[in-house]
């Protein structure tokens, strides 16, 4: 009896051991895949049990990267107005007659950054289902919505040309870039295939390649940036089908010159040239001629699964419309409402710094700590979770998890949104642990400049907790 006693009372005080995940695991994982002179930050809490599981250096500002879309997309669907479509409208003044439009057309801005060729040619289909042909006034862009600056604050200068970092407008055109394709010839030393995507005369090509020449030297894309041109120049020896974004100068006038030019193939006799100007709503009669809207899921699909910076920076700016109800808003009107929801999460905002709403600058500093709690925030909200989950990269199936994660236990179970720049390796999101139970947690590495290090480390991080 003496013995089955003590064995029990053994039994009881090891529990906690046998019960749950020794978290120490993680400690060791620290010392053993990471630099000594790098850096990380991990919180992890579980949703089901509503307690803490691990932290470590927690509250440690950090550079999010890409993770601060997370706090840009989470607060944006806590609004009421979360799911107003992104809207692109056409409108006119004056009055048709005789099939002349005696009047001016307006194309109004709402900032949708997935507005494509689609999306351009179903506004023109509508406006040529009109009884004109001409138009005797003036097209103007209304781009009143959003402030001129096109990059966000602390965006690197010299990220341009690349497709990532687009000069941002109300007036967006698949998004600013132009998709760049090379295929090699079949002759060596032959002069490459280029083409473009979206069509248009708004810039030019210059074909500089040879195939499989390696005296061509380095292949590269690029587009006279330093001069605010648009010469698209691809140059160097081409051994195989390469593919690249690269952003135009001045979207707004990518997408107004691409419009008339649509316009006119269509055999409407437009005005030479175009200009910006704001739909006169409460001065003269206008009338809307055609509409395109887009979902804030689609938007939020392409944000989170593809860390889309462009559809982070257009979601922040219509935050701050619907908040300010002003008829031109700026970055920071959005970014006080994400310091708002901070301080309803029980932080002080001036604890962070927030410079843009999808993790291009250099000046954003955030912790796991609070990443964490946004993620608990937005499983607290049904609305904003099914949204969100739905968005976020699938451990080894899409988006930037695609090549990640592709054995068990995270292969499939692991829903989270990445981050990466030169030294920084950002993951926070969810995962279900054995048990059942769900998890939100956010690993935050800086100073790595080996990313497969960081990421390899955050991959084992995850399938420890996974177990």
């Amino acid at each position: 009896m003496k013995n089955i006693i003590l064995s029990v009372l053994f039994s009881f005080c090891f529990l906690p051991l046998w019960g749950q995940k020794d978290f120490s695991q993680i400690d060791s994982l620290i010392k053993q895949l990471l630099p000594e002179s790098s850096e990380v930050g991990i919180s992890v809490y579980d949703l089901t049990a509503k307690k803490p599981l691990y932290d470590y250096r927690a509250e440690k500002l950090s550079r999010p990267a890409s993770t601060m879309k997370l706090l840009t997309a989470i607060t944006a669907l806590s609004r009421p107005e979360a799911d107003e479509p992104f809207r692109t409208e056409v409108w006119h003044d004056g009055v048709i007659e005789h099939d002349t439009l005696q009047g001016n057309l307006y194309v109004v801005g709402g900032f949708d950054p997935e507005f494509d060729s689609q999306a351009m040619d179903s506004l023109v289909k509508k406006i040529i289902s009109y009884p004109f042909s001409v138009i005797n006034g003036q097209v103007y862009g209304d781009i009143s919505m959003k402030d001129s600056l096109y990059w966000g604050h602390g965006w690197a200068w010299d990220d341009t040309p690349a497709g990532y970092q687009p000069y941002l407008s109300p007036l967006m055109f698949c998004k600013g870039t132009v998709r760049i394709s090379v295929v090699p010839s079949t002759v060596q030393g032959d002069t490459a295939s280029v083409s473009c995507q979206p069509v248009s005369s708004y810039y030019t090509l210059t074909n500089r390649t040879r195939t499989r020449a390696s005296s061509a030297g380095k292949f590269s894309f690029n587009r006279d940036w330093l001069t605010n041109g648009n010469n698209l120049t691809v140059s160097g020896n081409v051994a195989s089908i390469r593919k690249d974004d690269i952003n135009i100068y001045d979207s707004p006038r990518f997408f107004m010159h691409t419009f008339l030019e649509r316009l006119r193939g269509e055999g409407i006799a437009v005005p030479p040239s175009y200009d910006f100007a704001e739909l006169p709503r409460d001065s003269v009669k206008v009338e809307q001629m055609a509409c395109w809207n887009t979902s804030v899921q689609k938007v939020l699909n392409q944000l989170m699964k593809e860390s889309d910076n462009l559809n982070a920076e257009a979601l922040l700016c219509r935050l701050g419309a619907q908040v300010t109800g002003k008829k031109q808003v700026a970055a920071e009107d959005g970014i006080v409402e994400i310091m708002k929801l901070i301080r309803r999460l029980g932080h002080d905002p001036k604890d962070y710094k927030i410079a843009d709403g999808c993790g291009l600058s250099n000046y954003n500093y955030l912790s796991p700590a609070l990443l964490v709690d946004f993620l608990k925030y937005a499983y607290s909200r049904t609305d904003i979770f099914q949204k969100l989950y739905k968005a976020l990269p699938v451990g080894g199936v899409d988006g930037t998890l695609k090549n990640r994660m592709k054995s068990a236990p995270v292969f499939r179970n692991v829903h989270a949104k990445t981050g990466s720049f030169t030294a920084i390796n950002t993951l926070a999101g969810y995962l279900r642990m054995k048990n059942g139970h769900e998890v939100a947690f956010a690993i935050m590495n800086q100073n790595v400049l080996s990313a497969a290090k960081a990421r390899a480390f955050q991959d084992k991080v995850c399938a420890f907790l996974s177990l």
